[in-house]
């Protein structure tokens, strides 16, 4: 089973980290997400939680 995006239709790019303040992905993860392995996805995965603690201190995660 493909392992979904974490995408929350909250996608803008924050011009210092250049993430996406909605997921904390990159816009190059956030455009080849449905061309990655499953083991890519969750490589992603497991760091998005740090990435959004560290760049957007004040979001919920």
């Amino acid at each position: 089973m493909a392992i979904q995006s974490p995408c929350i239709k909250a996608c803008k790019i924050d011009d210092r980290s250049a993430l996406c303040e909605g997921c904390g992905r990159s816009i190059e993860e956030v455009m080849n997400w449905a061309r990655m392995s499953n083991a890519e996805r969750a490589t992603i995965m497991s760091g998005l939680a740090e990435r959004m603690s560290k760049h957007f201190p004040a979001a919920k995660s």
